[in-house]
């Protein structure tokens, strides 16, 4: 029964190492940061909204301890999505998505001070990942912009902090009122910090509208598909199959984006 939730998370992995190619398209275009957030966000919460609307109305129905799970839950998303965005603009895509993958580690540290035990192979993968992702960060030409690094290493603890949260309202609430009432929360945060924080540029190249269109749309299948796997399956074992998203990115931004990895880098892949 488990087993259904792994093509969730994997499909949700694919997904999510769409967004970073997506949305460095959209910033070398000239699209802001946070512009790229705030409009994939918003795209994404309104698609989403209009389906349920019109198809099942249902879903629109929450208890008021759920409510506010999401909410918090969308709350630290957003903010983590801002400097995840952030970060992007300041490293390749590459090494950034490498970064936030340390997800996982996180959420497995989450949820054990929560009381949830991982079991030996969970261990072993998470074992496998960390000197993956080390090899992966290593820079051959020695330069690094720190800040970038940080603003992805806190994109990545935010995340890894919203998936138990999220957990334990899945527990008692379908997959897509979880999903719609998360990414309300997150637009309530990244759109005004679009209209709020400089450079305050509502313009929007016309260079960037497809890759925006293609990441909100990525955006939102990956969130059902998140959620639904860590309905089924749980939060640690989501997170193990999201690092699939990590080659996915790596991949395309080798072939779309023209960035380079060393041998050690392409190894750390491989690990």
């Amino acid at each position: 029964m488990k087993n259904r939730g792994i093509p969730f998370a994997l499909g949700s992995a694919f997904l999510l190492g769409l967004t970073p190619i997506f949305g460095k398209l959209a910033i070398q275009q000239g699209l802001d940061a946070i512009a790229v957030v705030a409009l994939r966000t918003l795209g994404a919460a309104i698609l989403l909204t209009l389906i349920l609307a019109v198809f099942q109305r249902s879903y629109f129905y929450i208890f008021p301890l759920g409510l506010a799970g999401c909410l918090i839950a969308g709350a630290l998303n957003g903010i983590g999505s801002l400097f995840f965005y952030a970060g992007l603009a300041r490293i390749d895509a590459s090494l950034g998505q490498l970064l936030y993958t340390l997800y996982p580690i996180w959420v497995a540290i989450l949820l054990y001070l929560d009381g949830q035990q991982p079991s030996k192979i969970t261990l072993l993968r998470l074992g496998l990942s960390i000197p993956g992702v080390y090899l992966i960060t290593q820079v051959g030409t020695g330069f690094t912009n720190w800040q970038g690094v940080i603003f992805m290493c806190t994109a990545s603890l935010l995340y890894a902090i919203h998936i138990p949260i999220n957990q334990r309202v899945l527990f008692e609430v379908p997959t897509p009122t979880v999903t719609l009432y998360t990414l309300l929360a997150m637009t309530a945060i990244v759109v005004p910090a679009w209209l709020l924080i400089p450079p305050h540029d509502l313009s929007i190249p016309t260079g960037s509208l497809w890759p925006v269109i293609g990441l909100t749309l990525a955006t939102f299948l990956a969130r059902l598909l998140l959620f639904a796997g860590v309905k089924t399956i749980g939060g640690i074992q989501t997170s193990i199959f999201g690092l699939a998203e990590l080659i996915v990115t790596v991949i395309l931004a080798v072939g779309i984006l023209g960035e380079r990895l060393s041998f050690q880098q392409w190894f750390g892949a491989v690990i």
